[in-house]
């Protein structure tokens, strides 16, 4: 599963990229043939598997695009942003490779997640370590379902769950 979202991570990249190399945005020729060549070598990396040498890649195209002033360039997203761009990319993969009662499974604790999560985030006089702890098991049970382990991810809800119950806030 690890390899799918790495993978997942580089395929959401070279499509942003990609696009915005195609557009024509009347930047700077020499500067996106830099870009459109740093991407091909990004495919190439990744296509031999190598996907650090990838990662690394684009990690320079942000940055060269940034220090040239490029306006429309693609903005390096924040890790939040990244890893939802990421699960987005996975989720279709993870299609071919997971038998249905396991993304069943899987899509059921991330549902009740979700709604446990937002139900004690909009719980009234929630002390500042309740409020980090639930933080805290909703990024772990994350990456549980990222991975697809859903012992994990349960194991994370359940604790969740303790915390709403603790709290007063139903299910």
């Amino acid at each position: 599963m690890y390899k799918i979202m790495l993978d997942a991570e580089l395929s959401k990249a070279f499509d942003v990229w990609s696009g915005y190399l195609d557009a024509r945005t009347g930047e700077d020729p020499d500067v996106r043939a830099r870009l459109r060549s740093t991407l091909q070598s990004a495919r190439a990396a990744a296509a031999e598997d190598d996907p650090a040498s990838a990662r690394a890649l684009v990690a320079e195209m942000y940055d060269d695009a940034r220090e040239a002033g490029l306006p429309w360039a693609p903005a390096q997203p924040g890790p939040c942003a990244a890893d939802w761009q990421t699960r987005d990319y996975a989720k279709d993969e993870l299609r071919q490779v997971l038998p249905v009662h396991q993304r069943e499974d899987l899509d059921s604790i991330a549902i009740y997640l979700s709604v446990t999560g937002r139900r004690l985030q909009n719980a009234p006089g929630l002390d500042a370590a309740t409020h980090q702890d639930i933080l805290y098991i909703s990024a772990r049970a994350g990456m549980a379902l990222d991975l697809a382990h859903q012992e994990a991810a349960q194991r994370e809800l359940e604790r969740l769950e303790a915390i709403a119950r603790r709290c007063g806030v139903e299910r």
